[in-house]
């Protein structure tokens, strides 16, 4: 005896409908998910690349105010204001001489970027002196020429400094006098010429990026400064 065959009975529009739609919402949670773990990779990434560049300008900072040198009728250390120019020894050999660094804030494509100048050795006073110059051209109208000479280290929206000297911490600008006591050509008075026991760098780090906020630096000389910190 025969039965007659069943028919297959096949999924409702409603059926589908509903698993399209549960397909669709488990897709959503997993690509957030998925969005999220890049995400979170990416800003540790570039959490971690700013921090490896703040330590590397650190270290050059640190670097060049380790090698002042105070040499007779220039000046070690000097701060305007805007850009602050030092006097350190050469770094490739000890006869190299020595070279006059500047650090200054200025627009670089639309944004403040903190950045580092370094002129050719100098040997004589005259030499020293047109570099000198220089660095001062430089944080200000810098050419062609003196671009060429410059690193852009990173973007910062503002620095203070403060010179370490009489046992206290004062405003860079109040205490250097060079600008106010009497100077021969090329020369400049002993207080101004000497070189601080300590440097205080304040760095305001622009908001949004992958480090913000104020940062601060203290420098105590080697010679001078002692354990201080």
């Amino acid at each position: 005896m025969r039965h007659p065959p069943k028919r297959l009975r096949g999924f409702t529009l409603v059926e589908l409908l509903v698993a399209i739609a549960v397909m669709a919402l488990l897709a959503i949670v997993s690509w957030r998910g998925l969005d999220g773990m890049v995400r979170s990779q990416q800003q540790t990434r570039e959490h971690a690349d700013a921090v490896l560049i703040l330590q590397t300008v650190m270290d050059q900072w640190g670097a060049d105010l380790d090698a002042l040198q105070a040499v007779e009728h220039t000046e070690p250390i000097a701060w305007d204001g805007q850009v602050l120019r030092l006097t350190r020894r050469g770094m490739r050999q000890p006869d190299e001489g020595a070279v006059v660094v500047a650090w200054a804030l200025r627009n670089v494509d639309g944004a403040a970027h903190w950045l580092r100048w370094q002129s050719a050795p100098v040997r004589t006073r005259a030499e020293w002196s047109d570099a000198w110059d220089r660095a001062a051209r430089w944080a200000r109208t810098p050419d062609e020429a003196e671009r060429r000479q410059e690193a852009v280290l990173m973007p910062l929206a503002g620095w203070q400094l403060f010179f370490y000297r009489g046992g206290a911490w004062a405003n860079a600008l109040s205490t250097n006098t060079a600008g106010s006591l009497p100077q021969s050509p090329g020369g400049l008075n002993s207080a101004a010429a000497s070189i601080p026991e300590g440097v205080r760098l304040q760095l305001t780090l622009p908001p949004g990026g992958a480090l913000a906020g104020v940062i601060t630096r203290d420098w105590a000389s080697p010679v001078l400064g002692g354990g201080k910190s």
